[in-house]
This record gives structure tokens, sequence and C-alpha cells, in this order.
């Protein structure tokens, strides 16, 4: 009989896909499969042909790119010097998320399934491509896949003799076992902020070490009675050794809130003070060196656990094992199932409930649930990522981001804040508390040649990456800097008013303006687009220009490429298709980047 491993590989940029992989890993363990999980840029992939058996889980992010986690592995597998039955010993499936509102829906499991095929590997199954447009998410396409997927692996790796599949009634050990200690730290300590990183020390900030950088300021850049709360937030990076070009991305570690990490110590009748040791079940699995850090139990819930995300399927599926009451743990269940995904998503996804909110409506199994899994259970905290609205060449020591505070009613009473933007935005400038702040490569890139021009669109905060280029531009004479940007009122959310007209005065920028609400017909970029497009022929036909756009995802950017399309028809006389490819050949001479959000 085959020896009966299986690896799965995820590349996750929201925590969906690692979600979806845990899942996985656990029905491998019910089905009595030896099972190793990991994100794809921490496998060593020059072993995948060594691996018999592999299921790939993969989001797709922005406009068809790989989640970071995955960039190294992607960059890999499409070397061209890859021989063409370089994983013909592979049986393999991929489980692809994204979301069809997008033009390049499920692109990486698409591309991923099609490129195995080519290294000689053999697929088990068509892929399956998970929608978040779905009325029940991506579990549409997830559950009959996952159901035909165990169906082939049996067939191929047929139980062993008197074993039968774990029932899902049976509780599995957790991946990271929790331990409390009876000691306690003191309060001192419990409150006290990360000592400051040795000056002498260069080792480059990243996740696992982050750099705790002070806040300098704190600025609102929108006006006082304006709807949104927008901030210019300005850290001090003296002495981390942190390097960034423009387009490059600062990636932020929250925190969360003191009534919150008390709530949940109140919830689960834990002592914040008390001390706790993590151990990984598996003796070659290694425990997370944020975790390794964490010393007590109210660290714990400040600094890694996600308490404010809304929760997923398999926190209902695990949660369920801990209710001692009746009512409770069928309902429970039946958000845990694949029949209650409708039922789940009004609860849960509809009103963005959190997970303390639902600890709370589940009183009696909350009481129960077992310190030793709250690892499985919670979630951790993901880092945020803001693009650097800041050039190193023009502030050598700082590093600025543009935040929109996020906060929105839905039919709960409390209304829904975003975790990260809410914290940052109650920093003082110059106080006590530290950001855990790292750097990771943007998906924009700039030109070097100071003669290249550039046309930016960047309504609201999608200007943000623009500004820094345009910083970094002038503090090295380039001129041919060419920015659209959007916003409701001038007076309300115009960004860098004053910067942008000194730097239009000194001629390193020319600057258009929408401003949507200032009169009763709105104006939008697209519009000033179509206004100068004699001005974007020369600069992108004559000059050979760079195009770039960020911002929200929604209808923006394809409203701005189709407004770029125009001009290319009116201005060069090129037909609809012949304007379609010039964006295409633009796009992969990296002519035309788009980096947007949702």
């Amino acid at each position: 009989m085959p020896q009966r491993n299986l690896l799965i590989l995820y590349g996750s940029q929201t925590g969906t896909a690692e979600d979806l992989a845990g899942r996985l890993g656990r029905e491998a363990k019910r089905h009595h499969f030896q099972c190793r999980m990991e994100s794809l840029d921490e496998y060593r992939v020059a072993d995948l042909i060594h691996e018999p058996l592999v299921v790939f889980v993969c989001a797709t992010t922005g406009q068809g790119d790989p989640p970071d986690n995955m960039k190294n592995f992607w960059r890999f597998i499409f070397r061209r010097n890859l021989p063409h039955n370089a994983l013909c010993r592979m049986d393999y499936a991929v489980l692809g998320l994204g979301d069809s509102s997008y033009p390049k829906f499920n692109f990486i499991a698409k591309k991923l399934h099609k490129r195995l095929q080519q290294l000689g590997a053999c697929p088990l199954l068509p892929p399956a491509l998970g929608d978040d447009q779905h009325d029940l998410g991506p579990d549409a396409a997830v559950d009959p896949w996952l159901k035909d997927l165990w169906s082939k692996i049996l067939s191929i790796y047929p139980l062993p003799p008197g074993l039968n599949i774990i029932s899902e009634d049976i509780l599995l050990p957790p991946k990271y076992l929790l331990r409390l200690l009876e000691e306690t730290i003191g309060q001192d300590d419990l409150s006290g902020e990360e000592l400051e990183r040795d000056s002498n020390n260069t080792t480059p900030a990243s996740e696992s070490h982050p750099f705790p950088a002070p806040v300098v300021s704190n600025q609102r850049v929108t006006a006082l009675d304006h709807f949104q709360d927008v901030r210019l937030i300005e850290f001090d990076i003296s002495g981390s050794a942190l390097q960034f070009s423009p387009g490059d991305v600062a990636m932020v570690q929250p925190r969360n809130s003191p009534p919150h990490v008390q709530q949940l110590c109140s919830l689960l009748r834990l002592d914040p003070r008390t001390r706790f040791v993590v151990e990984a079940s598996d003796p070659e699995a290694a425990v997370p060196a944020q975790l390794a850090e964490l010393q007590c139990i109210g660290q714990l819930a400040e600094r890694y656990l996600d308490l404010c995300a809304v929760p997923r399927r398999s926190f209902f599926q695990l949660l369920s094992h801990f209710a001692p009451d009746e009512l409770e743990r069928e309902k429970l269940r039946e958000f845990g199932s694949a029949g209650g995904q409708e039922e789940l998503f009004s609860y849960c996804n509809r009103p963005r409930r959190t997970l303390l909110e639902v600890l709370v409506d589940f009183p009696h199994t909350t009481r129960c649930i077992p310190a030793t899994y709250l690892l499985e259970l919670i979630p951790r905290m993901r880092p945020r990522a803001f693009s650097i609205a800041s050039s190193m060449q023009a502030l050598p020591n700082a590093l600025q981001i543009l935040v929109a505070v996020v906060q929105y009613r839905s039919k709960l009473i409390e209304p829904r804040r975003g975790l990260c933007s809410t914290w940052l935005a109650s920093l003082p400038p110059r106080g006590r508390e530290r950001v855990p702040i790292w750097v990771k490569r943007g998906s924009m890139t700039f030109p070097l040649e100071p003669g290249t021009p550039l046309v930016m669109v960047g309504p609201g905060t999608g200007v943000a990456p623009f500004r820094a280029a345009v910083q970094e531009r002038a503090a090295n004479g380039k001129r041919w800097s060419c920015l659209f940007f959007g916003c409701r009122g001038k007076s309300k959310d115009f960004y860098f008013e004053k910067e942008w007209e000194d730097l239009v005065t000194g001629g390193f920028l020319t600057l258009f303006t929408a401003f949507s609400r200032d009169q009763e017909d709105k104006v939008y970029v697209q519009r000033r687009i179509r206004e100068n497009s004699a001005l974007l022929w020369d600069l992108l036909a004559n000059r050979q220009g760079y195009f770039y756009i960020a911002g929200n995802a929604k209808s923006m950017p394809n409203e701005v490429t189709d407004a770029l399309k125009w001009v290319l028809q009116s201005e060069g006389g090129l037909s609809a298709p012949d304007a379609e490819q010039y964006v295409v050949a633009m796009e992969k001479s990296r002519r035309f980047q788009s980096e947007t959000w949702s």
C-alpha cells in the first residue's frame, strides 16, 4: 500500500485560504493521512519533485496577483528552465479563492493548475473556483469539490484495513497546545511597552521581528465636518534599517483595545496576568515567533488573537464541541454545517458580527472553552498593509501612511470599526506606545529613467503611493509627473493641497483635480482624463510614459481604463480592439500598473 502522505500548501492574503487549508488538514487527519500544512513561501519548492500528493489552496488578489506569502513560489514555478517532466510523480489538486467582480477571477488558481500540468503533474480533478460574490461565499463551490476530492484520493489511497473515517463528532487535538501556568506577571509588566531595539541592530524588520516605531505625528487631513476621518500618520524609523521605495507597502501589526481584552478574559474567566507556554503538537513543527515572545494571557489577547474578526464556519464547527447547552450546541452545529450557510451569512457576515460578540451570544459554551484550544479557535490577528505615502529621499528618517479610519453602521447597536485604523487614529504623537512595523515590496514599481513621464490616477487615499513617487522625483530634480486626483470636495478631503500647489509652482507636477460633490453634476477623474486626451496621448504614445491607477476596486479602475482606451481611440485613431491590445501591451511591459483594494 502506498504511503498516505498529504502536503497542503496555501497562499493567503486575508486568511480565508489559510482557514480552508486548515479545514483540509483536519479532514486529512480524519481520513488517517500524515498531513503537513505550510504557506507556499515557507516551503522549499525544490522538494516538490519528491511529493506524491499535494493540494494547493491559493487566493487571487488585486488585479490577478498572487498573495504576499506565495510570491517567491510564483516566481520559481514559472522559471523557463524547469524540466517539462519535473513533477511527473505528483498528483495534485488546486483550490482557488477569488471574486468574480474582478476581471481576473481566480487567475492564480487557473494559471497554477495549467503550469503544474506543463511540468508533468497529474491533476486529480479540475480546480475549485470559490467566489466571494456568491450568496454562500466560496463554500458554494468548495463543499461539493471537497467531496469529489476525497472520493478521488481514497480511490488511490484507500483506508488501511480496520480503520474508518474519524467522525466529525470526535474532537481532534489542537495544532498548538496552550498550557496555563500557576504564576502571574506584575501589572507594570502587563501594561509596559516593548523595549526599543538595540541601536546597533541592523537586521531588517520583518513580521516575526517588527520595528517598534514611535508615532511622530497623527494629523487629520479631512475637514472636521467631513463624514470620514482620514489621518496622515508619521513614524520615526531612525535606527530601524528599514529601506523602501515609492510603491512599497508598510505592514502594521494592530492591537486589540483594552476593553476588548478585558471582555475576553472575563468571558473565559481568565486572569490577564496569568503566564502560559505554547507547545506544538507535532514535534517537527515550530511555535510561531510572535507567540513565543508573549508572556501572559493579556498580551496574547491584545497582540495575537483576532477578537474583531468575523468568524468563519470552522470557528462554529470547533466551538460546538464545547457546548454543554443543547440549544447552543444545536445552533453552533447548524452554523458549522453546509446546510446552515445562509443562516450563518445572515447572523455573521451581513451585520459583520465579531468573534467576541459571538462568544457573548453563546455564554454557556464560552465558559467551557478549554484554554488548550484557544489558539485553535481564535485566529491570529493579521497585519494590515498601507501604501507608503512618503519618500526616503525627501524624509530620510520618517515613514508616512494615509489612513482612512473605518467606521460604519450595521443592524447591530455598536458601530463597526476597523481594528487597525481605529487603533492608529487613537495614538497620540510622541506617546509611549510603539507601532510594530515592517516594509514589503509593493506591486507597483516606478521607472528609474529621469525623463520618463508618469501619469498617475489616485482618487481618495489611492493617492498615497503617488505622493511618495512625486516626492522622490522632485527630490531628484525629475519632472514630467502628471497626477489626476479626485475627492468629494475641495474644502473637505483635498489631501496635500498646499504640497501639490508648491510642486506645481516648482514645475515638478501637472495636477488635474475632480471634486465630485462641489457642483450639481458629479465630476470624476475619468472625465478629466478625457478632457486632457491630447496631453495623455503625447505622454504615453509619443514619450513612452507610464500609466498608474490606485484606489478603490469597485468601479473606478474599470472606468479609468475605459477612459484611457477612449483617449487612444480619439487621439491615436485606434479601433476599439486595437486600443484594447495597446493597453494589454502596456500592461505586459509594466507601463500600465494598478493597485486596487476593496
